[in-house]
């Protein structure tokens, strides 16, 4: 994202002795006087996320969403079949999908209707039959309402939020179940497919490529392929009138360009730069991780910044060639290699805003130096309350503050400064090819810079990520 907004285990073998002879447990997965037999327990209501403690579940891993969907701006009304393709990772008797969207009418699991309840943000489903470990099964919910926005704790908004000609959908870091049930952590990747039906001379845009456009009786329909693996955060399916331009990249990259034509003229610079800059970042960065570019341009003004919507960023109002930069370079990291945790987010945000500064100076701005250099970085004063946020850890008040992008992009230059250009650009091409269409942590970049640098980080990291204060030496 940009503008910074300001806004299992492994069961212990026991042996009994009992009565003069050795007494062994069933084995585990054992119903007691059934040996063999499975045993079956609910999927995790959350994966412990430290931000957000709510997000995501266990139990399963989804392999694929298809959601098909009808909405209508004037009423602002979306009528919904999610199908969703898991696979169990244990024995499941209950499990659960993060839903904030409108009322669930049914729930069905491999074709057979199930019992539901709702908690909070949890969609809390009994299969029967049950799911044993590695299947794969199907579940398909049912809903209609009216979806809407969420409040992050820094007070901005994301989900679905309307505009004065449909909608404007992001979803970072826990607006997607406010129209989709998924399991919504970065950590569980999936690909995508959205069917969209709107009022005639409205265009929905989706992730990916569009495989088809039709209209019938004054509605038109969307179907969009999002066939790489995608974290839930990245979605979106957004709605409005858009001019529309397809075009090739140099490299043979398909690219669809929506933009509200309000914002046409003043986003023009930055939109003619999207080849350019996908060009730069796959020399330093190394291949695309996708199938398909672009960006999406609406007018929404009261959300107030841009999103890295995975294949097209996606901007809230007129997009600057720096911005346009930033979120290119997500695609990338936060994109192809996402955070295992929201305290991770430096590493999609530094990692970004860092790509913005080269891209800056090869365009023939401030060279990267400067920028670190500059009073809204390292020329910060020591006293600033910039320097007392931890970039390793936030929070979540701060976790989209200007701190985990410009100390983070800082960050990387100082590390680069530290083992040489040879060694820095090899760690950021193996950041991006190790963990493409995964996810990772800062212990896995301070290992993967030290085994590529061969140098003892330490110290380096210690007083960067883990430390609050200017740092004066490293």
């Amino acid at each position: 994202m940009t503008i910074p907004r300001l806004r299992g285990a492994a069961l212990a073998t026991a042996i009994l002795l009992a009565a003069g002879s050795l007494v062994v447990p069933s084995p585990a997965g054992a119903a007691p006087g059934n040996p063999g037999a499975p045993r079956f327990s609910p999927g995790a209501p959350s994966v412990g996320d430290p931000y957000f403690p709510d997000q995501g579940n266990g139990g399963y891993d989804v392999q694929h969403y298809d959601l098909d969907f009808s909405y209508d701006p004037e009423t602002r009304f979306m009528d919904a079949t999610a199908t969703i393709t898991a696979r169990a990772t244990q024995d499941l008797d209950q499990f659960n999908l993060d839903f904030r969207g409108p009322a669930v009418s049914s729930v069905t699991v491999n074709g057979k209707k199930n019992g539901f309840t709702r908690d909070g943000q949890e969609l809390v489903i009994t299969p029967r039959p049950k799911p044993k470990t590695g299947q794969t099964f199907t579940v398909v919910v049912k809903y209609a309402g009216v979806p809407g926005p969420v409040t992050d704790p820094d007070g901005s908004i994301e989900g679905w939020i309307p505009t004065d000609d449909g909608a404007f959908v992001v979803g970072e870091p826990q607006g997607t179940p406010a129209w989709l049930p998924s399991n919504d952590t970065p950590t569980d990747k999936a690909t995508f497919r959205f069917t969209a039906r709107v009022p005639e001379g409205l265009t929905a845009v989706g992730n990916g490529q569009l495989r088809s456009q039709r209209t019938r009786n004054g509605w038109t329909t969307y179907v969009w392929d999002n066939t790489e693996p995608m974290a839930t955060y990245l979605a979106t399916v957004t709605i409005g009138r858009f001019q529309v331009t397809e075009s090739v990249t140099p490299s043979g990259v398909p690219s669809y360009v929506a933009i509200d034509p309000r914002l046409v003229a003043g986003s023009a610079n930055a939109v003619s730069q999207i080849p350019r800059m996908m060009e730069f970042f796959t020399e330093l960065f190394g291949p695309y991780p996708f199938a398909s570019t672009g960006a999406i341009v609406d007018y929404a003004p009261q959300v107030g910044y841009a999103l890295e919507t995975q294949t097209k960023p996606i901007f809230s109002n007129t997009a600057s060639a720096g911005t346009m930069a930033h979120e290119i370079a997500h695609q990338w990291y936060g994109n192809s290699v996402s955070p295992e945790s929201w305290k991770d987010i430096w590493l999609n945000e530094g990692f970004a805003t860092y790509g913005q500064w080269m891209y800056t100076e090869y365009n023939g701005g401030a060279t990267v130096e400067q920028t670190f250099n500059s009073s809204s970085n390292y020329g910060r004063a020591a006293s600033s309350p910039f320097w007392q946020i931890l970039l390793a850890d936030p929070g979540p008040m701060d976790m989209f503050s200007s701190a985990p992008y410009n100390r983070g992009a800082m960050a990387l230059h100082a590390l680069r400064g530290k083992v040489g250009d040879d060694a820095f650009f090899r760690i950021l091409r193996q950041w991006a090819e190790l963990h493409r269409h995964s996810h990772a942590a800062t212990s896995d970049f301070i290992a993967l810079a030290e085994r590529e640098s061969g140098k003892d980080l330490t110290a380096f990291f210690e007083v960067w990520l883990f430390q609050r204060g200017k740092p004066t030496s490293w």
